[in-house]
């Protein structure tokens, strides 16, 4: 990558440049596609443009590019943002974003290797719910809760039977139909 940003003329490589490496599922490069070219601290993208060529050319796996004309290598709370959302949106899509790489002229940074990219991974941030699986595990709950507080209410009705307490008193008290307390 080092390489292709050297490419550039002078004057294009004192803005950042944002591209898209995609691989295929045995680390194949499919393609690597320059997106932005932006000003001398930011590069605007958006998630289209990151996913659009890995869609068309069916990648399974990207990983991002940028560079800091600065020479500074840290990546930046908005890098790390930026990221965070691209993995999100590739988790959506089925496309792995297994890394992002700030480059200079003379190194790079990777987030997979500082242990940015498992961080991000679990961070919680822009995830997608399902909202149907959100309401399974609700009714879930809420079935599994009903049936122990019905175990519970049987419990009773069985202890207040040993007792000899009559079969209304317990309906009363447990909420029980007179059917299950005969069974209690």
């Amino acid at each position: 990558m080092q390489q292709i940003l050297l490419r550039q003329n002078k004057i294009r490589r004192a803005q950042e440049h944002f591209w898209v490496v995609g691989l295929a599922t045995d680390n194949t490069i499919l393609f690597i596609e320059l997106i932005a070219i932006g000003a001398q601290n930011r590069v605007n993208v958006n998630p289209p443009d990151v996913f659009r060529m890995g869609i068309y050319k069916l990648a399974v796996k990207m990983i991002l590019v940028h560079n800091h004309p600065s020479g500074n290598l840290k990546p930046s709370h908005t890098d790390k943002d930026f990221t965070d959302h691209m993995l999100k949106v590739g988790k959506l899509i089925n496309i792995d974003v297994v890394d992002h790489l700030i480059i200079t002229e003379s190194g790079f940074t990777s987030f997979k290797d500082k242990g940015i990219m498992d961080k991000l991974r679990k961070n919680g941030l822009y995830e997608v719910k399902d909202r149907e699986s959100e309401a399974m595990k609700e009714m879930k709950l809420r079935i599994e809760r009903d049936k122990a507080e019905r175990e519970k209410a049987m419990d009773i009705a069985r202890k207040m039977k040993a007792d000899g307490v009559d079969i209304d008193t317990i309906k009363k008290y447990t909420g029980l139909y007179v059917r299950d307390i005969k069974k209690a």
